[in-house]
């Protein structure tokens, strides 16, 4: 079946006006982010045009933004959305099933809504500084400091969130955010104790003071269950490792974050359950120098934060049959939805020497789940062009969908390439 789908005759882009919405620029993580600035551009100029700028309002802009930056990213609100999603049956119009499916755009909340605090703060700054040159008396020298201060910390936060930047230096962009975000929480606080006693209000009925205990709670919970947990591990080769675990069972489509220096270092990898079965394993894949270190030095620990959580992959239960388009490593988030059998599905894995890499009970694994699975070595073969693979299956299986799991450069094209031509499809879009 490979030859016959290597055959497909990919038919042309239909013209640009008819497939804009699949342009990138239009991403519902793009669409979302802009849903957030636009609404906030229409408060300024509609609401604060119209009365005038005040404190009280810059200070409730930034506490209702950050609120909505940080709860969007919180993991038991990201499973409540894929699973509310995921009700819709089946039987619906695919046109309401696929942009339900995009659920995990849901980071474009965070990014809009981090922007816009980042801005009204700025205005909230800009305030407090004009009043202190023109009436000393009226605004405080540490209130104004630590403005200043909180001011810097965000923004040094959004520079390293652009993506260029975090694509570059993503250790950095990590810790940063990290260490930041703590350091940017503690600021406000800082200045709504500052506020409270200045104006001599009681802090337990100041509404900012109970959103930022909401928040605190929301960033502490993951934290709270940090844990150790015994891992064993396979090593097929040198190129990958098999690990599992046994402290907790995930659903399939979830995925977990795994340390060894856990305030320095997280990265997270699919978790494949199996049925009948205590625990799940990862796939970790030669990627980088973290993944290189584990695989040559296999820790008898790792560290664990948070819950698990609901992953692109998830949304499949939307559709009647799937293509899963996966290479190399991508084959681990694909593999416990091969195992649940929830759907019917077709599976292309393009890989190097699957056997060698692998092992043999890994990818006769694969075929017990799916006998039809469509394996092409790319040692043998080269590599192909997925596209017109994943295109020729869709076409010969009557696939509602395509999930692509590959590296950022082969899953935008893939998706892009597909959501052009009418075919929903959905991968990873790198947004943390």
């Amino acid at each position: 079946m490979l030859d016959a789908l290597s055959q497909t005759v990919v038919p042309p882009k239909p013209a640009l006006w008819r497939r804009w919405t699949a342009l990138p620029v239009f991403s519902y993580y793009n669409r979302l982010a802009a849903l957030v600035l636009l609404s906030n551009l229409a408060f300024a100029v509609l609401g604060v045009g119209l009365q005038g700028v005040s404190t009280q309002t810059l200070s409730s802009l930034v506490l209702i933004n950050l609120s909505l930056a940080i709860l969007i990213r919180q993991q038991y609100l990201i499973n409540a959305l894929f699973w509310l999603a995921t009700r819709i049956p089946v039987t619906w119009p695919l046109r309401v099933r696929r942009s339900a499916a995009k659920v995990y755009h849901v980071g474009g909340l965070h990014s809009g809504a981090a922007l816009a605090a980042t801005g009204w703060f700025a205005g909230w700054v800009g305030v407090q500084a004009a009043d202190y040159l023109q009436r000393p008396g009226s605004v405080s020298f540490a209130g104004l400091w630590l403005g200043a201060t909180l001011l810097g910390v965000l923004l040094l936060m959004v520079g390293m969130a652009q993506p260029r930047i975090r694509g570059r230096f993503h250790n950095g962009f990590e810790r940063v955010h990290r260490f930041a975000g703590w350091a940017a929480l503690l600021l406000f606080w800082a200045l709504t104790l500052l506020a409270s006693v200045e104006r001599g209000a009681s802090l337990l009925h100041s509404g900012a003071f109970w959103m930022l205990v909401l928040l605190t709670l929301s960033i502490a919970l993951p934290w709270l269950r940090l844990r150790k947990v015994a891992v064993e591990h396979t090593r097929p080769s040198g190129h990958a490792v098999i690990t599992r675990f046994t402290h907790t069972t995930p659903f399939a489509g979830s995925s977990t974050a795994i340390s060894r220096h856990p305030l320095l270092e997280w990265h997270s990898f699919a978790n494949i359950p199996t049925p009948g079965q205590t625990g799940f394993r990862l796939t970790i894949s030669r990627a980088g120098d973290w993944t290189g270190r584990f695989i040559e030095d296999l820790p008898r620990h790792v560290w664990v934060k948070g819950i698990t959580t609901a992953g692109v992959a998830h949304v499949e239960t939307l559709f009647k049959s799937v293509v899963y388009v996966a290479t190399g490593s991508g084959i681990g988030p694909v593999m416990p939805h091969l195992l649940a059998a929830r759907l019917p599905i077709q599976l292309i894995w393009s890989t190097r020497s699957p056997r060698k890499t692998y092992g043999d009970e890994w990818v006769d694994e694969i075929l017990r789940a799916q006998p039809d699975a469509l394996i092409w070595d790319t040692d043998e073969r080269g590599k192909p062009d997925l596209v017109q693979l994943a295109y020729g299956a869709v076409q010969a299986c009557g696939a509602e969908a395509v999930i692509c799991i590959a590296n950022q450069r082969l899953t935008r094209q893939v998706v892009q390439e597909l959501e052009a031509r009418g075919i929903p499809a959905y991968g990873a879009i790198w947004d943390s």
